[in-house]
């Protein structure tokens, strides 16, 4: 059954003060039209600048992910974006009249109330979702961290914390479907942290909107009184501290059982929202953090790319280890025969690293007169191969690559080092050594024939109109 992309019908705000910054905000969520996907505006700053919620503009992920533009940012924004895509809103406006959302309870809770509140409603276009094909794994050893990526038919979430601490222990929870789970079962779960860290947070200058009624402070040391008393007056809490009996500062009860794995699973359903589309996979995690979250979607990322370049050139389904074929590298590229040297685009990491294909027959023209009686491929045109599956990573990082045309202004260290002949196949692997936004870039090629290095070169090039 196919499902159709979502907004509110009216807008809905929320007040209270951010977590870190402890500034007063406003938020007022908008709806917004197909395929705009979720984004944060300023309207405290001139012309009210916008950021996109996506992992382009991920800037610090220091107890909290934020996002920025320029100068620009909004802080801590995983709540307010889980609460979003937990109700499995597609197109959002999010006004914020300062740099960081409420932290309200600790929860997402209360912007799940507000955005229901406004009502939700189709509209009329297909969601677009990014499905996982093959596990997509990110681990992080010293820290003991890891986050995987599995198919599946619908987003799941499975999450483990291990934190050693007698009051905590070890945790998991799985969330099965956004639908029937979300709301009441994930939600409300709020943000935790450690007695022993809030004075450290406190004098780095973050948590200035934090407060009991706000975090669960997990007691994982022994302070006396006196250090309690200390604790209280850096937060200028008026009421009573004290270890409680559960292991929790001043025994504030518990939503659920599992609360803090399922507030760390909430935290991971907002930082997924980063890919910029709705995802199908299951997602496995061991104590990750924001982090390993991003790591996991700037991954996941690279995979919607490839998905969006793959199905805009290539006409007919695939089959094989590919991304594009002769007539989608058409559809991208200017040359033609006898001039066309890439045959299949094997990878693209986009603004990263393309991986093609060019099979050297004894049919090529060149073959005539290079040599009659001993063909190899001239060096100038192994080098023009390479340049040519750097083009189309450069054209893929523009819009209307169609419009544009790559000119190559320089070659380096260009070195030749085995002969390619009739019935060789070319790898081309280019890597991108330096981007500017616009199109000027620096690349590393190298052309193999099976694990035998033919030829490398550092190419300089730009893209131009037209």
């Amino acid at each position: 059954m196919e499902k159709y992309q979502k907004t509110i019908k009216k807008p809905a705000t929320y007040t209270g003060i951010g977590l870190h910054t402890g500034n007063k905000t406003t938020v007022t969520f908008k709806p917004a039209p197909v395929n705009h996907w979720i984004s944060f505006v300023r309207k405290d700053l001139p012309d009210s600048p916008e950021i996109p919620a996506d992992i382009e503009h991920v800037v610090d992920m220091t107890r909290g992910t934020t996002l920025g533009k320029g100068n620009v940012k909004v802080y801590t924004v995983e709540h307010v974006l889980a609460a979003v895509v937990g109700l499995e809103i597609d197109n959002l406006i999010i006004e914020l009249d300062n740099d960081e959302p409420p932290v309200g309870d600790g929860s997402s809770l209360p912007f799940v109330q507000a955005l229901n509140s406004a009502g939700i409603q189709e509209q009329d276009v297909p969601k677009n979702f990014i499905q996982v094909d093959t596990p997509l794994i990110h681990s992080d050893k010293e820290r003991g961290v890891d986050i995987a990526a599995f198919p599946a038919d619908d987003l799941r979430i499975t999450f483990m914390i291990d934190y050693r601490n007698p009051a905590l222990g070890t945790q998991y929870t799985s969330l099965i479907s956004l639908k029937d789970e979300f709301v009441k079962e994930f939600a409300p779960a709020r943000t935790f942290c450690f007695l022993h860290e809030l004075e450290m947070l406190k004098e780095k200058g973050l948590i200035k909107g934090g407060g009991l009624e706000s975090s669960i402070v997990i007691c994982d040391n022994d302070m006396g009184q006196e250090d309690l008393e200390k604790l209280k007056a850096l937060f200028g809490l008026k009421e009573k501290v004290f270890v409680g009996k559960t292991g929790i500062l001043n025994d504030v009860p518990l939503r659920f059982y599992n609360e803090p794995a399922r507030h760390k699973a909430l935290d991971l359903l907002g930082d997924l929202s980063l890919i910029g589309v709705p995802l199908k996979a299951h997602i496995l995690a061991a104590r990750s953090g924001h982090a390993a979250n991003v790591a996991l979607v700037k991954k996941l990322h690279q995979l919607y790319e490839k998905k969006l370049i793959t199905s805009k050139y290539q006409e007919k389904i695939k089959k094989g280890d590919y991304l594009l074929d002769a007539r989608a590298i058409q559809k991208i590229m200017p040359h033609r025969y006898p001039f066309l040297l890439v045959d299949r685009v094997i990878d693209i990491i986009p603004k990263e690293r393309v991986v093609a294909i060019k099979n050297v027959t004894l049919n090529e023209p060149f073959f005539v007169g290079h040599f009659p009686d001993h063909p190899i491929m001239p060096g100038v045109l192994i080098i023009e191969a390479m340049a040519q599956a750097g083009g189309i990573l450069l054209l893929n990082t523009v819009e209307n690559p169609e419009e544009k045309v790559v000119y190559f202004m320089g070659m380096d260290e260009v070195r030749f080092r085995k002969p390619v002949l009739p019935g060789d196949q070319l790898r081309l692997e280019l890597d991108m050594i330096q981007y500017r936004k616009g199109g000027a870039c620096k690349m590393k090629g190298k052309a193999f024939i099976g694990e035998d290095l033919a030829a490398e070169a550092i190419l300089l090039a730009t893209i131009m109109d037209k």
